[in-house]
């Protein structure tokens, strides 16, 4: 990367950071139950709802209770279940649609982060009507309040119910880009661990290893703070203590856990930011409709391996909270490396993949563009990787 491109990618950095204890950054307010969302509305005088569900979801015997619930609290509700994973934009309009038609007052958001998100991102549609999604792209687009949204995650990954973030993929182009805005944090975020007690085993680890991702990228790069670092390593903790228990549906200590090892690190990334594995693995997203998850475990250790020293100290740390050191006077690259080990056991032991077979040579420079296009100047990375740089992670990623 050419030395002016690094400067004005780090000026950019350093103001966003500079600017963090000015931006009105909030946390939604936590209902441990779903039996508690119809209270929660009624304080608000909210009496009708788009509830936005993942398809897969609204058989079970959860999404029943929340449709109780909200008889029980006289809560009329409108059901937009046309959630899939990477949201389109084509979707987002459909449910804003919806909204609008049915005069609703509010969103409840029940699902992963595909459905948080296309949530929030119907929000933003209807505050700016007159803005195209596409338009809103990047930080600070929308500036106007979105309709009250309550977040029901039913993974353990995204931090979606978190942070200020909407990720969609435009069905025309296939490039993904992320919508950010303090309006989109969600007014209320339901952490109930019935939620993701019958997530397939493959679905916890793969949305487990993605709140990892999240925690260890807010923490290695250069817009960590004391309160954002904390985050993250009391994430990291209960990844590792929880994460194993949580895929077998042993305890549902380890599921309510996990719920907040997810929200923890999606409060420290939407404070401190992301890096180049969520800009990579964005880019395989919008291109081949991969799990999000999923890539993200696969990149994670590759590129933090392509990192080097510069992050042993931050992931020396990483590894004290993981409880991997095993002697006092054990060297800040021999944690960093261990701890980079044990994500790989923790994708060997899960059945994640070691690569992405999806990844055509021929796709390589356009998703380069794009994964660039995104991390840079915004992602405060440790170390700035250029775009051909990007191309030869990829390259390495080739299952």
């Amino acid at each position: 990367m050419p030395l002016t491109e690094k400067i004005f990618c780090r000026t950019f950095q350093k103001g966003l950071f500079l600017s963090l204890p000015f931006l009105p950054y909030r946390d939604p307010e936590i209902l441990q139950s779903i039996d508690s969302v119809a209270i929660h509305l009624q304080r608000f005088n909210l009496k009708k709802v788009l509830l936005i569900a993942d398809p897969a979801l609204v058989q079970g015997t959860v999404f029943k209770e929340i449709i109780k619930t909200l008889h029980h609290g006289q809560i009329d509700f409108v059901l937009f279940d046309e959630v899939h994973p990477n949201p389109t934009t084509a979707s987002v309009h459909q449910a804003a649609a919806l909204y609008r038609k049915n005069n609703c007052q509010a969103t409840i958001a029940y699902g992963g982060g595909s459905a948080i998100d296309l949530a929030k991102a119907c929000g933003a549609a209807i505050a700016k009507p007159d803005k195209t999604l596409s338009s809103m792209a990047g930080i600070l687009k929308v500036l106007k309040k979105t309709p009250h949204l309550i977040a029901i995650p039913t993974t353990c990954g995204t931090g979606s119910e978190a942070t200020l973030a909407a990720v969609l993929v435009d069905e025309t182009t296939h490039h993904k880009f992320a919508i950010s805005d303090f309006p989109l944090i969600p007014d209320a975020a339901v952490l109930d661990a019935r939620c993701i007690h019958e997530l397939p085993p493959f679905l916890v680890a793969t949305t487990g290893m993605d709140a990892l991702c999240h925690a260890v990228e807010a923490y290695i790069g250069q817009s960590v703070t004391k309160e954002t670092g904390n985050w993250a390593l009391e994430a990291v903790r209960l990844i590792f203590s929880s994460l194993d228990a949580c895929v077998k549906h042993e305890s549902e200590q380890a599921e309510r856990n996990m719920l907040m090892a997810s929200h923890l690190a999606g409060k420290a990334f939407t404070r401190s930011y992301v890096g180049y594995i969520h800009a990579l693995s964005h880019a395989l997203s919008g291109q081949y409709n991969l799990p999000h998850g999923k890539t993200n475990a696969i990149l994670m250790p590759i590129v933090l391996r392509e990192y080097g020293n510069a992050i042993y100290p931050a992931l020396s740390q990483l590894a004290k909270a993981a409880e991997l050191q095993e002697y006092p006077m054990e060297s800040q690259k021999d944690l960093a490396l261990k701890f980079i080990d044990a994500i790989e056991k923790m994708n060997e032991r899960y059945g994640i993949p070691c690569g992405i077979a999806e990844i055509d040579l021929k796709d390589i420079k356009v998703l380069a563009h794009h994964a660039a296009k995104e991390a840079n100047p915004l992602y405060p990375v440790p170390v700035l990787f250029s775009e051909s740089r990007l191309r030869e992670i990829y390259l390495k990623s080739i299952l």
